[in-house]
């Protein structure tokens, strides 16, 4: 079973983050950050990937620590759930169109954290959430998930079209990193022996 659930409380938020990483892209996603729930609800989807995630945070001050905290907790939750990383495909990749926008991902689940971030938003916000906290969720998604991840928008006027490609392009290259080999099903991907 290739699951994991995540507690996390520090100061600024109290989040719990549940995952089956060999789900249908249920999720329940509550974080009291209207837009980042939406987001969320599209990794779930797309990703195939059962999400439930539960945040409260000091939202009276900003959105920041709650988008990035469950970014350190769903990172933390899919490191758990895929154990030895045995069997899987590790790496990932797709050109995700939405409308206007054009958002490429390529990924690689080999625990050396790294963003590459090649995104623009024209708008400083989309509705009351923070363009910036975009690229924050995914700096803690990688760091702690151990993902070297590439985002690069390759078009995009309209700043949720962008946010929300993103989002899907970086669920589906996920979910092909994560999916059983089928040729090397008992074997950890990689000449070292581990990741």
């Amino acid at each position: 079973m290739r699951t994991a659930t995540i507690t996390r409380k520090t100061a600024e938020t109290d989040i719990t983050v549940t995952v089956d990483l060999d789900g249908t892209g249920r999720y329940d996603c509550e974080t009291g950050v209207g837009f980042f729930d939406h987001m969320l609800d599209q990794l779930a989807r797309h990703s195939l990937i059962d999400m439930t995630i539960r945040a409260d945070g000091d939202l009276h001050i900003d959105d920041h620590h709650t988008v990035e905290d469950v970014g350190i907790a769903l990172g933390q939750a899919l490191t758990q759930a895929m154990g030895d990383k045995r069997g899987i495909t590790r790496y990932g990749s797709c050109v995700l169109p939405m409308d206007d926008a054009q958002i490429a991902c390529a990924l690689d689940l080999s625990a050396r954290p790294h963003l590459v971030w090649n995104v623009a938003f024209p708008t400083a916000k989309i509705g009351t959430f923070d363009t910036e906290l975009v690229r924050e969720f995914f700096q803690a998604l990688a760091t702690h998930g151990g993902i070297t991840l590439h985002i690069d928008q390759r078009h995009g006027v309209n700043s949720h079209h962008i946010a929300e490609a993103a989002f899907k392009a970086v669920a589906r290259a996920l979910r092909v990193a994560l999916e059983p080999d089928a040729r090397k099903s008992d074997a950890i991907p990689s000449t070292k022996g581990m990741l």
